[in-house]
């Protein structure tokens, strides 16, 4: 199971990010034009969901999905996540039953808080921070948002 961040492993990230632009812009990079507040956060424990693993890490849990402006069929789902197959996240809808829907056309995705949510997260470790993993956001693979 996955977990949420605590704020004493925030504040290590945010030092640590703040360490790496300082010793950038020593050298001579600008990664950061004029003042800047950094912020880091844990994305909480109904977080939204941007990539493809995370439809997959949160399999089981219950999700509210909203479609891109333009979709064919229902623009809002809710129910339980099942993954994601092909490019497809697939979610048993309270109304609709089961749903393919293609992750290029979800305007947004987030998870819903629930006691079983509450259960399986916990603390994370923050080792391994150093890596970044790139994955395609959800709002870069759509051209057209849905209303908020």
């Amino acid at each position: 199971a996955t977990g949420q961040l605590v704020i004493d492993q925030c504040a290590q990230l945010s030092q640590r990010i703040s360490d790496a632009i300082d010793a950038a812009e020593e050298v001579g990079e600008v990664l950061v034009e004029g003042a800047y507040h950094l912020e880091v956060s844990s994305p909480g424990i109904d977080r939204p969901l941007t990539r493809s693993k995370d439809f997959s890490d949160w399999a089981g849990h219950e999700a509210k999905i909203a479609m891109a402006k333009g979709y064919d069929g229902q623009r809002n789902y809710k129910g339980e996540l099942l993954g994601i197959e092909e490019g497809e996240v697939l979610l048993k809808d309270a109304k609709a039953g089961d749903v393919r829907l293609p992750r290029a056309r979800i305007h947004s995705a987030r998870l819903v808080l629930t006691d079983a949510l509450i259960a399986a997260t916990r603390p994370l470790d923050a080792s391994g921070a150093d890596e970044l993993i790139e994955d395609t956001p959800i709002s870069d693979l759509t051209e057209e948002k849905a209303d908020d």
